[in-house]
């Protein structure tokens, strides 16, 4: 099965052009707009996490299609019931996901790539994680509950399709009740910011609701600074997917004990011994 927002990525590419365009002929001091090497990386980690992503899709499918075999229950797609059920559910997986992706540090490892620019613009949606197996356990719940795997990967592209539009300075602070609600440009910006504010905070994918819900919701507020606390310098595709992997097996070879290996990896970003 081909995702659909393999679909979408045309338009992407094209978006990406007229944003890039509208810093040439509408420059914004305040913005940081495009840099073509950065813009280049971002493109070539976007190619390569669909080249690899297509035969991990295929894994995937099956193991939603065996798990909604067993599931108890089995949800019709005919039913708008099941549509709601599937928009939330979703929602709230990807929520899920992307906290424990920036809270366990070998999660990190693959997730950092998308925080990696020092710029933000629609290229930096494009900006994707070489290694997509991480994802799979944080959706299975919902074919278990009885969703056919089919909707689970299209209301995915939709999330995602939704996110590629987040990743702008063009547009300001939405309609209050909007901003209330769904995740906006200004909330993606704050996510993003390598600003002491803004870390760890704003995981929302499509609503922004389960950030205020589980106290992790941050307004944009101080000017975001873009990138890493600790930068990486590199344009090279290849360090920037798989950087952090190597850092985090040298801590893991120099730790003292099982409990320092285990805390390198499953810890926070940053974790050390209390002896350091």
């Amino acid at each position: 099965m081909i995702p659909a927002v393999i679909y979408a990525i045309p338009a992407f590419v094209l978006l990406v052009v007229v944003e890039a365009l509208s810093y040439r002929f509408l420059p914004d001091d305040d913005e940081r707009g495009y840099e073509l090497r950065d813009t280049v990386t971002s493109m070539s980690m976007g190619a390569g996490s669909q080249v690899i992503g297509l035969p991990w899709k295929a894994v995937t499918v099956l193991v939603y299609a065996a798990a909604f075999t067993v599931a108890p229950w089995q949800l019709s797609p005919s039913s708008p019931w099941t549509w709601l059920l599937l928009f939330f559910a979703d929602d709230l997986a990807y929520y899920v996901f992307h906290r424990a992706h920036h809270r366990v540090r070998v999660l990190w490892a693959g997730h950092v790539v998308h925080h990696s620019s020092l710029r933000f613009n629609l290229s930096t949606a494009l900006r994707q994680s070489w290694t997509p197996m991480t994802t799979l356990p944080f959706w299975l719940p919902l074919a278990l509950l009885g969703v056919p795997p089919w909707m689970i990967l299209l209301q995915q592209s939709v999330s995602l399709v939704y996110q590629f539009f987040l990743h702008t300075e063009r547009v300001d602070r939405l309609w209050r009740p909007v901003e209330w609600l769904f995740n906006t440009p200004s909330h993606h910006r704050a996510h993003h910011g390598s600003n002491n504010v803004y870390l760890d905070r704003n995981y929302g994918g499509i609503l922004i609701a389960w950030d205020r819900l589980f106290r992790t919701f941050e307004p944009e507020g101080e000017r975001v600074v873009y990138g890493l606390t600790k930068n990486i310098e590199t344009h090279n595709p290849l360090r920037v997917a798989f950087h952090e992997y190597a850092a985090t097996w040298r801590d893991v070879c120099s730790a003292a004990s099982w409990r320092d290996r285990a805390g390198y990896l499953l810890g926070p970003p940053g974790w050390a011994p209390a002896s350091r």
